[in-house]
């Protein structure tokens, strides 16, 4: 074999597949159409939202790097919802985007055992048996050889932009499109169909008329993505807002059969939550105005995009709509917005690791799948990676479920389920988001990140103090009675108008009792139960107890800088002081746990009940024919998903409560006949390969074959044991999240 592994693909999945295949010391090799657009942010500058801000912190935890590289390119940070639950809470930053796509190809050409190389990738290398995927074939006619291949096409496969009445074979604009490698995925049983996403126009600064426009400001607390950083020191940008108006909708109503959205050039589904203007207009006809965002695209550039106003009309068109907006009556567009089309997969075809049901070997992510949206494209990308060195290494996959992570919600969501439009993450897709906070990221899954190898022993000290530190924490405020002198202490703090009660009220113009007043129905109670009074903050504890005022000591830019992890108590001041990260951090986390405690008991009990289904798995080659009981209905969805767990198989449409019953009564008899075999043959017969697990990636006796095969020859049928994995609303300002 040429190399372990090849990525096919250099946006943001092919990023994190690459480099976790490569931290995992495997010879990698990334092919992509052009270097000099790795990472580029296609539409909008800016990296997380609801959500997907909890999937980039999710990603860092792993030990991905799509955190660190927005950490080094933001130019402005907000939380969204900050006025609301933490549930619903998430980090969003404004990208510099040419200085992302330069971060992010500087740290893939830094990277031990990873190759990238400029060409496209046009077909698959088959085993000769047609099981097994084993390399590439290149435009130019290089073939690569690997084990395993990942394969993140984007919108570039068969991909085709729309400009009112142009159209081109691209899959952005002036790059050509990737033909040939559907022939492949065709041939080998894949339902393929298509997916529509746009962009807008961007014009330039120099234009606008910033007066008529209101001014949004950034965050002036910035909290990095990446856990690695403790501080950011970064320039910073305003954004602005506008409306659209009547003269616009009339202008875009007057021309909606120029539309190729209308026109019946397009056929394939848009995105339901990030509408274009024209169905803006055509959908809400009630709607006097939308709201628009103009966001600056880097700070050695002109342009400004507009979110909001995502657009395949005529050019001419496009600028006589824009040309309405207030503060845009002068506007130059620069680039004029456009729809693009392009081929995907169905997802469900793939098992929760990303691995191809219809072929070994083959991981599939991104928007090839289905998805929407760059974080989404990297959690996939990560998680595509991170089992194909499984693969590699013949050890147990690695999933992630809906309890552990937003990533664990979107991978369920389209392996079980399929899309047939855009798919996007939201809060609201996830049962269990009050336990996925984007700040406890760290604590549900760094354990993992480093057990898989993605973390080095320095990175994972700093989180185990952490971890220590916030124990200690909440020790502290057990202990800590509250007492008499506290609330003369209190009274005193409220008279000179000292009091400033952060987080949770934040913005919701509440004029709470002061908090004397509430402490004095609390004397003798500890500080963790006070924590728990709506109307108190840690921070309003703090004035009163020295030991969690955060330490005055001098910030590192992030770890690893002469300073060791590891926090202390220095009793001679009362603080407790960190090396190398802020302790606000540590206080606003414990804040949130202590506040929101009964409500993650009721959850977590909940869970318990989800992961005993979730823990029964079913393996590849079970026969769901010979299941006595089964409704028709649930034995050919059966068949066609292969569950990798009764969990997945109940989540399935159609399938019927009785179908799970008789289904989780079956595995449970065959447990039980497996055990007693077991018994009677003895130590040292049995079989500990995962019931998710892939057959050992060996490299094929036969040459390679270029080539599809059919469904028949392709399907895998594995047989195994079973294992149990490693544990492991919107609000005003978030409206850009729907464009």
């Amino acid at each position: 074999m040429d190399f372990d592994a090849v990525v096919v693909g250099g946006g943001h999945a092919g990023i994190e597949a690459a480099l976790a295949l490569a931290r995992l010391d495997f010879q990698t090799l990334m092919v992509t159409q052009n270097l000099d657009t790795i990472g580029k942010l296609s539409c909008n500058p800016a990296i997380g939202g609801l959500a997907k801000g909890n999937m980039v912190r999710e990603i860092d935890a792993l030990g991905g790097e799509m955190g660190r590289l927005i950490d080094r390119t933001m130019i402005q940070f907000r939380v969204l919802n900050r006025s609301r639950g933490p549930a619903v809470q998430a980090p969003r930053a404004q990208a510099d985007k040419k200085a992302y796509e330069v971060a992010a190809k500087r740290t893939l050409e830094r990277q031990p055992g990873l190759r990238v190389f400029m060409d496209t990738v046009v077909d698959l290398l088959f085993e000769s048996t047609g099981r097994g995927v084993c390399g590439v074939v290149t435009e130019r006619g290089k073939r690569f050889t690997a084990r395993v291949v990942v394969l993140t096409t984007g919108t570039f496969l068969n991909g085709r932009i729309f400009l009112g009445e142009h159209v081109q074979e691209a899959g952005r604009m002036a790059e050509p499109a990737v033909r040939g490698l559907e022939r492949p995925l065709s041939e080998l049983g894949f339902r393929m169909s298509r997916l529509k996403t746009g962009t807008p126009a961007r014009v330039s600064r120099g234009s606008i008329d910033f007066s008529q426009l209101e001014e949004q400001f950034g965050d002036q607390e910035v909290v990095p993505f990446s856990f690695s950083n403790r501080e950011l020191d970064r320039p910073r940008l305003s954004c602005y807002v506008s409306f659209t108006n009547e003269r616009t909708h009339r202008i875009i109503a007057d021309n909606m059969h120029r539309s190729p959205l209308y026109s019946g050039k397009i056929v394939g589904n848009g995105p339901r939550y990030c509408p274009s203007i024209e169905d803006k207009v055509r959908k809400f006809p009630d709607r006097d105005r939308h709201q628009i965002f103009l966001e600056p695209e880097g700070m050695d550039t002109e342009e400004i995009y507009l979110n909001g106003v995502s657009s395949s009309m005529p050019e001419d068109v496009q600028e006589a709509f824009i040309r309405t907006i207030p503060g845009l009556e002068h506007a130059e567009i620069m680039r004029p917005g456009y729809a693009v089309e392009y081929d995907y997969i169905d997802p469900s075809q793939l098992y929760p690791t990303l691995e191809a049901k219809l072929a070994e070997n083959l991981f599939i992510a991104g928007q090839t799948n289905g998805s929407s949206g760059y974080e989404e494209a990297a959690g996939q990308g990560l998680i595509a990676g991170i089992n194909a060195a499984r693969r590699l290494q013949d050890a147990p996959p690695f999933i992630l479920t809906r309890a552990e992570a937003y990533i664990g919600v979107m991978v369920d969501d389209l392996v079980t389920l399929g899309t047939k439009e855009p798919y996007r993450m939201f809060t609201s897709r996830a049962e269990h988001r009050l336990v996925l906070r984007h700040d406890s990221s760290d604590t549900r899954l760094f354990d993992r990140g480093y057990e898989l190898g993605l973390h080095s022993q320095e990175r994972y000290e700093h989180f185990r103090a952490k971890r220590e530190g916030i124990a200690e924490i909440k020790g502290l405020l057990r202990k800590r009675k509250v007492t008499g002198d506290d609330v003369r202490a209190a009274a005193e703090i409220d008279a000179d108008g000292e009091r400033r009660n952060e987080g949770y009220r934040r913005g919701r113009g509440e004029n709470p009792a002061g908090c004397a007043e509430v402490l004095d129905k609390l004397v003798g109670k500890s500080f963790y139960h006070a924590l728990k009074s709506p109307s108190l903050s840690i921070t309003d504890l703090a004035r009163l107890e020295p030991s969690l005022r955060p330490a005055d000591a001098t910030r590192c830019h992030s770890f690893g800088e002469g300073r060791s992890s590891g926090w202390k108590h220095d009793a001679s001041s009362g603080f407790l002081e960190t090396n190398g990260e802020p302790l606000t951090e540590w206080l606003h986390q414990v804040e949130l746990d202590v506040k929101y405690e009964g409500y993650v008991a009721r959850q977590e009990r909940q869970l318990l009940k989800f992961q005993k289904i979730e823990r029964m798995k079913i393996p590849r080659d079970f026969d769901y024919a010979r299941v006595p009981g089964l409704s028709t209905e649930a034995r050919e969805k059966f068949r066609e998903i292969r569950p990798a767990s009764v969990g997945q198989a109940g989540r399935i449409p159609g399938v019927r409560n009785s179908d799970v019953a008789v289904l989780m009564a079956t595995i449970e008899r065959n447990r039980a006949r497996a055990e007693e075999r077991a018994e009677l043959a003895g130590p040292g017969e049995q079989s500990t390969r995962s019931v998710t697990e892939p057959a050992a990636a060996a490299e094929p006796a036969t040459p390679c074959a270029e080539g599809g095969a059919s469904e028949e020859e392709a399907a895998p049928a594995r047989s195994s044991e079973e294992v149990e994995p490693a544990a492991g609303s919107r609000d005003r300002e978030a409206l850009r999240e729907q464009g």
